[in-house]
């Protein structure tokens, strides 16, 4: 089995980019034209059940993806690397940060899911648990969770996609795992750099949670909030991430 990814780039900058789980490895596009292809070579991994994986069953679970992320490492001859890593992806790399800290050189969290995972009330987890079969539900917590301010058209289109680029079996599995899942013990011991960032906008992931919890449990993390944005950043302000993604990336 090999894990559906694209390569893009030619650099020394090893980077394995991994997204959340509202979407494939597309929701990273927007950015591309900011990268920095000569510095560095990017590896956009989907996930199992989703994009060019679609027909890849499994668990669903974090470890599993931090797992097939190693694996793809391995097969492209990567003995370091960075990872990015966008909401439940962020999630992903603070566990691939507790197994391997030596191999993953840093790693940048776009409004991460901490590793604690998120508790919900019965309202909230049923418009999270709904969105498996209700494409307005996808819709809602997109609004939501971009600071209710963007356009319907562009929420619909949002919620359209995701449905085409997951299983439900997928979609379903990765949700239980990113708010249920809690393996915030283990990384109390981690020193790794790491670059946290929220989005101006975000209701959820918040400069106050990133304090209580990620930066809490390292002391190399760094947070910055990023404006014009909330839990999207790399559709809503995809330059300006992609900007502030290589300069930190660039100096490790």
């Amino acid at each position: 089995m090999e894990i559906g990814h694209k390569i893009m780039g030619e650099g020394a900058g090893r980077v394995l980019m991994l997204h959340g789980w509202l979407g494939d490895q597309r929701i990273f596009e927007p950015m591309i034209d900011s990268l920095n292809l000569e510095s560095f070579t990017y590896a956009f991994m989907d996930y199992r059940g989703y994009g060019s994986s679609n027909e890849l069953r499994g668990a669903y679970t974090m470890e599993e993806i931090a797992g097939d992320a190693f694996a793809l490492a391995e097969k492209l001859g990567w003995d370091w690397f960075f990872v990015v890593g966008h909401c439940m992806g962020g999630m992903v790399a603070q566990h691939m940060l507790a197994d391997d800290p030596d191999r993953v050189r840093a790693a940048v969290l776009i409004t991460p899911v901490p590793a604690c995972g998120v508790r919900f009330d019965e309202e909230t987890w049923a418009l999270f648990h709904g969105a498996a079969d209700e494409p307005m539900n996808r819709a809602a917590i997109v609004d939501y969770s971009t600071g209710t301010r963007l356009s319907a058209t562009w929420l619909d289109a949002i919620s359209a996609r995701s449905v085409a680029s997951t299983t439900r079996e997928a979609f379903a599995g990765y949700l239980e795992a990113w708010t249920r899942t809690d393996f915030s013990a283990r990384m109390q011991g981690v020193s790794a750099r790491m670059k946290v960032l929220v989005g101006e906008f975000d209701p959820a992931i918040t400069p106050q949670l990133m304090n209580e919890t990620i930066l809490a449990w390292n002391a190399r993390a760094e947070m910055e909030i990023l404006p014009n944005c909330g839990h999207y950043p790399t559709l809503e302000a995809p330059v300006y991430l992609a900007t502030v993604m290589e300069r930190y990336l660039d100096g490790e």
